[in-house]
């Protein structure tokens, strides 16, 4: 892929990439760059249940009395 399409139909490059295809980009003929997907990020449990300890409380009940203030129960 040249540059010129790479500038020209960048959406739809990223779009392939997306989809897991790997992409040459060149210039003058000649390969410059590779555009690739990233690997997935993985995050390890030790840093999940960190994060999870420190979400704020959610009083369930005042959540639940708020819903029902702003969304028509008949719906």
């Amino acid at each position: 892929m040249s540059i010129r399409d790479l500038r020209n139909r960048g959406g739809e490059v990223v779009d392939r990439v997306l989809a897991g295809e790997r992409l040459v980009v060149t210039r003058d003929g000649r390969p410059v760059a590779e555009l690739r997907p990233l690997p997935p990020l993985v995050v390890d449990a030790e840093t999940l249940l960190a994060r999870w300890r420190r979400l704020p409380y959610v009083d369930l009940d005042a959540f639940r009395a708020d819903v029902d203030d702003v969304v028509d129960s008949s719906l």
